[in-house]
């Protein structure tokens, strides 16, 4: 009997087969918020993906938890009334910011202390002196604060940092024009709960130019490696006061370095929606036209050439995908990353300054 056992064991013990990539229990994953419409990009997939779990959600706004709830299926019973709470009954590994980017200090306040990383929708804060408690927050209790940005995830800015940056195709850098915006976020239809914070100049910093300079400021800031500028000219304009009478709903700013130039232009005002990256090297050029798209040309006397990237790798194609697998170990964050705190942090100071250059109608000089 003893040797029918143990032979039975070993049998079990046999077919037991290590956890693969996609039996692996996914990441716990907590909400601070659901006023931000980007809300959608990750309730849409609620109950399909194996690498995140939605534990928990904190929402204080009953009705709008009820109509995400009705869309998408998740049960209000994961709904708390504050992050702590929800922290402490759900236990995520991980919390993924939806709230106004005023709010994303408190979010830090409370996970970094706990060990709990967070990811935020873009930009970091709303300025400067919250960046960087919560850049001290997160260094302190050795927790990851993230920023996301929709552009992140595009092949086509990664193929042309890569030709600016990583090979010598273009030659140095000489000039950077990113345009990044819509027809504005009440044209195209965002929801109340978002507008009511968007376009609010404490709650989001600004208007367009932060909702929208901050890709410029992100995307230069990779592609520089985290120098920061020496000085930074802004013209914020609000063409559309009785929409937007609060915050500027067009915005040109100018970064200076020591050898280049980068234009960045935020707008609620263009006829169609544009995310879009030129860099001009000594030796050639490269458009990043789209997420999916790119053209370039090298020489004077050779056409443009059009070329569609290759994906990202499977880990760094979207958000929530990228976010567990820093989380898992899978991924480390850089300093010269997109997404990291070194970053953000210059982002950050980037909008400050565009800010104050547009207040008092002067360039601003980052080391004064």
């Amino acid at each position: 009997m003893r040797s029918y056992l143990l032979s039975f064991i070993v049998a079990c013990l046999t077919c037991i087969q290590p956890l693969t990539a996609q039996q692996e229990a996914p990441v716990r994953i907590g909400v601070d918020g659901l006023t931000h419409d980007h809300i959608h990009s990750l309730l849409r997939d609620y109950g399909k993906r194996a690498d995140i779990q939605i534990v928990g959600i904190a929402e204080t706004n009953k009705a709008l938890v009820e109509r995400l709830a009705k869309r998408y299926g998740f049960d209000p019973a994961i709904v708390y009334d504050d992050l702590e709470t929800m922290i402490d009954k759900a236990r995520p590994q991980g919390v993924v910011a939806f709230n106004s980017i005023f709010e994303h200090l408190h979010t830090v306040e409370v996970c970094a202390p706990r060990g709990i990383h967070v990811m935020v929708e873009k930009p970091l804060a709303v300025n400067s002196e919250h960046a960087v408690k919560m850049a001290t927050l997160a260094r302190k209790y050795h927790t990851m604060a993230l920023t996301n940005y929709e552009t992140s995830w595009y092949p086509s800015n990664h193929a042309a940092r890569r030709m600016a940056v990583s090979s010598p195709e273009l030659g140095a850098i000489r000039k950077v024009v990113v345009c990044d915006g819509h027809k504005g976020p009440r044209e195209i239809g965002c929801s109340e709960e978002f507008l009511a914070w968007l376009t609010d100049p404490v709650l989001n910093g600004g208007g367009a130019v932060i909702d929208f300079g901050c890709y410029g400021a992100n995307l230069m800031t990779w592609l520089m490696q985290n120098e920061q500028p020496q000085s930074v000219t802004a013209v914020l304009q609000t063409l559309k006061p009785d929409v937007y009478p609060k915050v500027d709903d067009q915005a040109t700013v100018i970064l200076n370095y020591p050898h280049c130039q980068a234009i960045i232009q935020g707008s609620w005002n263009w006829p169609v929606d544009r995310k879009d990256m030129e860099i001009y090297g000594a030796k050639g050029f490269v458009k990043a036209l789209n997420a999916n798209n790119l053209v370039y040309r090298l020489t004077r006397e050779e056409p443009e050439v059009a070329l569609k990237p290759e994906p990202l790798p499977e880990n760094e194609r979207e958000p929530f995908g990228y976010f567990a697998a820093l989380i898992n170990g899978k991924l480390e964050i850089k300093p010269a990353d997109l997404a990291s705190i070194e970053n953000n942090l210059i982002v950050v100071k980037i909008l400050d300054a565009a800010r104050r250059s547009a207040q008092e109608n002067r360039t601003i000089f980052l080391n004064d």
